[in-house]
């Protein structure tokens, strides 16, 4: 894949918000206008071209209690770097598949949830958090579109392991249960457990997307996961490596398509210019994906 490393856009932004809607025939429920978001499918003249970038809610939880803070920093970030940020509900399947066709990429965010091991043909070894099915069939239809309409995904932890889940790869279930490694991934592996996220190196392979990102054959990372990638995903090429060999970072290679998972939290290194240039990277390849459904078109 070839990078495409672009300045970020103008720092005026849009949101739109997707979820809380009646599952009857009726017209759905959108919340009051804001002078910094739109509705959907609104056609003002002034709605800039920027493309949109599809965020489903990290948990059902989350969604159903209007739970915001953790879903606002990939929502930032997106804007951030350009793009209009919109949020997709895991409890409205129907209304998905009415929105997705108007999604130009999509980001895939962390959950506290685990994938079902059975997804992955594995038994749960006790270790694995209960799992989010309304989060993973979002994922599943979300990542089904993505890669037949060639849009960019970028996925990120959790995101990570499901988009491997979901190209036939397994999962570890437990870092420290499983591999022994003395690394701490997650602050419950600092004693006593950490405040902040343990900081750790990734190393990134040679002639990979990431490493033509982070301009550095490694770079500073976050961690807060305690699973990742056993064996890779058809048409994953595994690109980044935490120093006890975890599975930081996967790179589609079965198309042209941008298609990076990283095991990490870009959305909260705040200030990180690594974590900027990832994000700017993505909304460059989802407004070339725009253009190209353009001139088919």
């Amino acid at each position: 894949m070839s990078s495409r490393l672009t300045p970020s856009a103008p720092k005026w932004a849009i949101s739109r918000v997707i979820g809380n809607w009646p599952t009857t025939g009726i017209q759905p429920w959108l919340p009051p206008r804001r002078p910094d978001a739109t509705i959907l499918g609104s056609m003002t003249p002034e709605t800039p071209k920027r493309p949109r970038v599809g965020i489903p809610w990290r948990t059902s939880q989350e969604e159903a209690q209007n739970n915001l803070p953790k879903l606002a920093d990939y929502e930032n970030s997106v804007r951030d770097a350009g793009a209009e940020p919109v949020r997709l509900s895991l409890s409205h399947p129907e209304e998905l598949q009415r929105v997705l066709p108007t999604i130009d990429g999509f980001v895939l965010p962390g959950s506290p949830a685990d994938v079902d091991p059975k997804k992955y043909g594995a038994a749960n070894k006790g270790k694995s958090e209960a799992a989010d099915e309304a989060r993973e069939q979002t994922d599943w239809e979300i990542l089904k579109h993505a890669f037949a309409e060639h849009k960019p995904v970028l996925a990120i932890c959790y995101g990570c392991q499901l988009l491997n889940v979901y190209l036939g790869g397994t999962l570890i279930q437990d870092l420290r249960a499983e591999t022994r490694t003395a690394i701490p991934h997650r602050k419950k592996d600092v004693v006593p457990e950490a405040k902040e996220d343990p900081i750790h190196v990734a190393a990134f392979e040679a002639s990979s997307h990431l490493l033509a990102i982070a301009g550095a054959q490694q770079a500073k990372i976050n961690s807060s996961h305690h699973q990742a990638i056993a064996k890779p995903g058809n048409d994953l090429r595994v690109t980044a490596h935490a120093p006890d060999g975890t599975i930081e970072g996967v790179e589609w290679t079965g198309d042209a398509n941008w298609v990076i998972g990283v095991q990490w939290h870009p959305e909260r290194m705040f200030g990180d210019a690594f974590s900027k240039r990832l994000f700017a990277d993505f909304i460059a390849a989802a407004r070339s994906a725009r253009g190209a459904v353009a001139q088919q078109a």
